[in-house]
């Protein structure tokens, strides 16, 4: 298991180091991958409620 935690970390880090003082940019479309995930974690708020 301790194995996988550090993956984890690693994983934060990396994408830490690459976002940065990075900038966002709004390219006025709709991300499909954003909406998947805001629908699932809608649905775990959801089943955690009640």
């Amino acid at each position: 298991m301790e194995a996988a935690g550090a993956g984890l970390r690693l994983c934060a880090a990396i994408v830490d180091r690459l976002t940065y003082g990075g900038n966002i940019i709004e390219t006025g479309t709709s991300s499909s991958r954003l909406a998947k995930t805001q629908a699932q974690a809608a649905t775990a708020q959801k089943a955690a409620a009640g």
